[in-house]
């Protein structure tokens, strides 16, 4: 708790200071380029990954960045009032979907439902992604732990992006030009991201 509270008082000496006038202009607006959906990993941090200033990236965050599929319902849906919001009040031209390495989400897939008994809430969320072992298993060369993890995390990413252009608003916008979807899958212990290129077909490192 101290080291938050720390935090708290170095951010207003210092990085507050350097960007003082920036906070002023967004006081009573925002006006972000990007929808940047991400995993909600402690070790995924959205803004130092893409160097960007606050008031550029309107951020959505859950467990391995899932995008559940359009739908209408009486339910509480964060994630789709989000994508609405960014989408449809705030214009934004670019969604980035960025998916990573070890992730505990796209982990879990690999395991038997039991193990996340204990977790009913997690276990229901997963289950938006549940086609996804299926089609990694369709992808591997082997049968490595180490291949099945990273095809897990890259598929996830594509199967969110199908995601996004169920909602009518998206694909209108995608179809029009006025709206790119992008697929990233991010390394932690290299900083390296992957951009996916819908022309290959495959994810191709950002140099």
């Amino acid at each position: 708790m101290k080291k938050l509270f720390k935090g708290i008082l170095e951010f207003q000496a210092d990085d507050f200071e350097a960007h003082r006038e920036l906070f002023n202009d967004l006081k009573s607006s925002q006006n972000p380029h990007t929808l940047f959906i991400g995993c909600s990993d402690s070790r995924v941090v959205p803004t130092l990954i893409t160097k960007t200033d606050p008031g550029e990236l309107f951020l959505v965050r859950n467990v391995a960045n899932i995008v559940p599929p359009y739908h209408l319902s009486e339910r509480f849906v964060a994630t789709a009032s989000a994508i609405e919001f960014a989408v449809l009040s705030l214009e934004i031209d670019t969604i980035v979907v960025c998916g990573h390495s070890n992730c505990g989400g796209c982990y879990a897939l690999n395991k038997p439902p039991e193990t996340l008994q204990n977790m009913p809430n997690l276990l229901k969320w997963l289950e938006i992604i549940r086609e996804v072992p299926e089609r990694v298993t369709s992808l591997m060369t082997g049968n490595s732990a180490a291949e099945r993890e990273w095809i897990t995390e890259e598929v996830n990413i594509l199967v969110q992006m199908e995601n996004l252009l169920t909602y009518p608003y998206i694909r209108e916008r995608v179809v029009a030009g006025t709206l790119n979807v992008l697929g990233w899958y991010y390394i932690i212990e290299t900083g390296e991201v992957f951009n996916f290129n819908d022309e290959t077909g495959h994810f191709e490192i950002v140099e």
